[in-house]
């Protein structure tokens, strides 16, 4: 029993770290339709490393962004809620930022090496006071993105579960007035959660949280840990 109590202590801490970035996030990104407070639970976490060779114009023509910048980007979705909090975080990506969207940092729909259109728009990442710039908070859908095609909205009837079937025919990106195809752009890739299918409800654990430490870093281990903290509280319940 102290053990249990132990480990969910320990996560309730990390959820709370994770909450507090979120809400520095929202303080400082521009408004955003669609915010809401972080979910109690995710079912599925994903992430991207974005760097400018990844970069490709409309066409499909490679095209590179920023030299140097780099991107951080993690997601956590609730697909039953309609629900994806993100923490977003990018070095040396030189704003003003520059979009036909709403802003100008995205979820795409396309295959690595190839374009498509944006079905998420989330606030722009701005700079805290150190050179870099981040952005975290949740939206909830249903999803507008600002550009049209055939139409209507790219972010129209848009649902998380697309996400959670196929990750890597979606990258995430951020454009600017000096790189409109993108300064840096990533393919998302899953983060395991817990030997659960993706869309059944599942919360990572403690040996997730730390195969997420070793291959994301420490943002995917605060997403990690949020899960966990669920896990737990309902473990040490049982």
């Amino acid at each position: 029993m102290t053990s249990v109590l132990h480990r969910t202590l320990r996560a309730a801490t990390v959820a709370a770290v994770v909450a507090g970035l979120a809400a520095f996030g929202a303080g400082t990104a521009s408004a955003q339709d669609g915010e809401v407070a972080e979910p109690a639970e995710f079912t599925s976490m994903f992430t991207a490393m974005a760097t400018p060779d990844m970069v490709v114009n409309n066409d499909g023509v490679a095209t590179p962004g920023e030299p140097g910048a780099t991107g951080t980007f993690h997601y956590r979705l609730n697909s039953e809620l309609e629900v994806i909090c993100y923490d977003i975080t990018l070095d040396g990506v030189t704003p003003p930022y520059q979009s036909p969207a709403r802003t100008a940092t995205h979820i795409h729909e396309g295959d690595a090496g190839s374009a498509g259109p944006p079905r998420i728009a989330f606030p722009n990442p701005e700079d805290a006071g150190d050179g870099t710039l981040r952005s975290a908070g949740c939206l909830q859908g249903p999803f507008t993105t600002g550009v049209m095609a055939n139409g209507q909205d790219t972010g129209t009837g848009f649902t998380l579960d697309r996400i959670e079937a196929d990750p890597a025919a979606f990258f995430t990106d951020t454009h600017t007035a000096t790189f409109t195809a993108g300064a840096v752009r990533g393919q998302l890739t899953e983060v395991p959660m817990g030997g659960v299918a993706t869309g059944a409800g599942g919360a990572a654990t403690e040996t997730d949280t730390g195969t997420a430490a070793i291959a994301l870093g420490a943002g995917a281990v605060l997403a990690a840990g949020a899960g966990g903290a669920v896990w737990l509280r309902r473990r040490a319940s049982a």
